[in-house]
């Protein structure tokens, strides 16, 4: 057999294979299989990082988990004083970002905006923030729909946009020191003080 022949066989045999490996190619396609099956939940986020201001509200996107596992939400009794001082830890009557669990999956949650209220050991207290509107009223006004208690806190530096904000008061969450990316600012004293009755053991 000489060289001619020898080419020309490894050339059927090649097409020959390559037409077997895209028939199973589109056949696997075709039925939803995959060769590496991929994770549609991701169960250990990777902790945010950086400090600079964002255009996109935290609380309108989704965010990334702190270190370790979540103990679950504080219920403990709190007592709160007002204490806010820019010096780069989360203080009381600081607003902070940092990753906020679900409530119905501590694995999973988003990067938004937090009153810190207290510390539990390593863990950051804090009460989360939304620009949804569940309840009317002016500042300092407290109501319940179905699902939780809010109370109108206004508008503030913590939302480059202005837009008002409510803060949930039955929900005392658990911050890791470490996703916390930076302060936000500082609430009123008042507000603060209305807040405080309110959670306070």
């Amino acid at each position: 057999m000489n060289w001619k022949s020898l080419v020309n066989r490894a050339a059927r045999i090649g097409v020959r294979e390559g037409l077997r490996y895209l028939r199973q190619s589109q056949s696997k396609k075709n039925s939803g299989g995959s060769s590496q099956p991929t994770d549609a939940r991701r169960q250990d986020p990777p902790r945010p990082g950086g400090g600079g201001a964002t255009s996109a509200r935290p609380d309108d996107r989704a965010g990334s988990g702190g270190s370790g596992s979540y103990p679950g939400d504080f219920t403990g009794s709190i007592k709160v004083s007002y204490s806010p001082d820019l010096d780069g830890d989360a203080d009381p009557g600081e607003v902070v970002w940092g990753w906020v669990p679900f409530e119905e999956d501590h694995s999973q949650g988003k990067d938004r905006p937090s009153l810190v209220v207290g510390r539990d050991g390593r863990w950051v207290l804090a009460l989360m923030l939304t620009s949804k509107d569940h309840i009317p009223g002016g500042v300092g006004e407290v109501r319940e729909d179905r699902h939780a208690k809010w109370m109108n806190i206004g508008t503030g530096d913590w939302d480059s946009q202005g837009r008002p904000s409510e803060l949930r008061l039955d929900r005392i969450i658990r911050l890791d020191p470490d996703s916390i990316r930076r302060e936000g600012a500082v609430i009123p004293r008042d507000v603060f003080d209305r807040v405080a009755e309110h959670i306070s053991g």
